[in-house]
């Protein structure tokens, strides 16, 4: 029996998923790109109940939060779906040659369109909801206020912490792969998740929701300039913290030289 994956079995896995997920075709890759929007979703929606009215102090209230959030990343990498934010490991196959860059920004574009589709089904299930009237209105404040936080960083903060973002999110994704049961996978994916919330880092398909129902939260029109404003800089981050700072470091690390023995 396997206990785990090492380190370079590890990147052959992620290459070998990297390639699967570049070639889905287009109505599968459009179907799991909406769940993964709505489980992310899902995990946002859990992290505002949680932190709303919390008396635990700023550091504890935010782990714990996150790790509700990590909910989220759970029910992709388990029930299975498509994420953008781990897609970009999608680069160790890249790097390899064994995909296209055509393939690799069809992937890309599509499931991000899709990840944005699903979290804002996700905006508009829980405002007719009543959720956000949750302990007198509490929870539409807290949403209120993450929104008007988030709509507050410069591009540079923004960009930042969507780099620091996806290096946690991508290292959730990649230690899920090295192990062989569902118990073990959340326990992996449970701790980079919880610290990157706890962290105030920036997710691009998170803020496709905190964003809208934010605004939504605090009685206003959802601010689609200001939503656009945050996700370009967050979602360049993420990119270059998925694609360059885990997947092309780890290829440098362990199948570059695996190819050129």
């Amino acid at each position: 029996m396997i206990d785990a994956y090492s380190p370079p079995e590890i990147a052959q896995r992620v290459e070998e998923g990297g390639v699967r997920k570049a070639t889905l075709p287009l109505p599968q890759t459009l179907i799991l790109g909406l769940l993964g929007g709505a489980f992310i979703a899902f995990g946002a929606m859990a992290y505002t109940v949680v932190i709303t009215g919390s008396t635990l102090g700023f550091g504890p209230t935010r782990l714990v939060g996150g790790g509700a959030f990590a909910l989220g990343l759970i029910l992709v990498l388990v029930a299975g779906a498509e994420l953008f934010t781990g897609n970009t490991l999608i680069v160790m196959a890249w790097a390899d040659g064994r995909i296209s860059t055509a393939r690799l920004l069809r992937n890309w574009g599509w499931v991000y369109v899709a990840n944005a589709a699903g979290a804002f089904g996700c905006v508009v299930l829980v405002y007719f909801s009543g959720v956000l009237g949750l302990d007198g209105g509490g929870v539409a404040r807290t949403a209120a206020a993450i929104a008007h936080q988030k709509s507050g960083l410069g591009f540079g903060e923004a960009f930042f912490r969507g780099i620091l973002c996806n290096v946690l999110v991508c290292l959730a994704v990649w230690l899920s792969f090295a192990t062989t049961d569902v118990a073990s996978r959340i326990l992996a994916i449970l701790f980079p998740i919880a610290a990157f919330v706890a962290l105030g880092f920036e997710h691009s398909v998170a803020n496709m929701y905190l964003l809208p129902i934010g605004d939504l939260a605090a009685g206003r029109p959802i601010d689609l300039l200001a939503l656009a404003v945050n996700l370009v800089p967050v979602t360049l981050g993420n990119i270059v913290g998925g694609g360059a700072l885990v997947a092309f470091v780890y290829w440098l690390a362990y199948r570059r030289p695996a190819r050129d023995s």
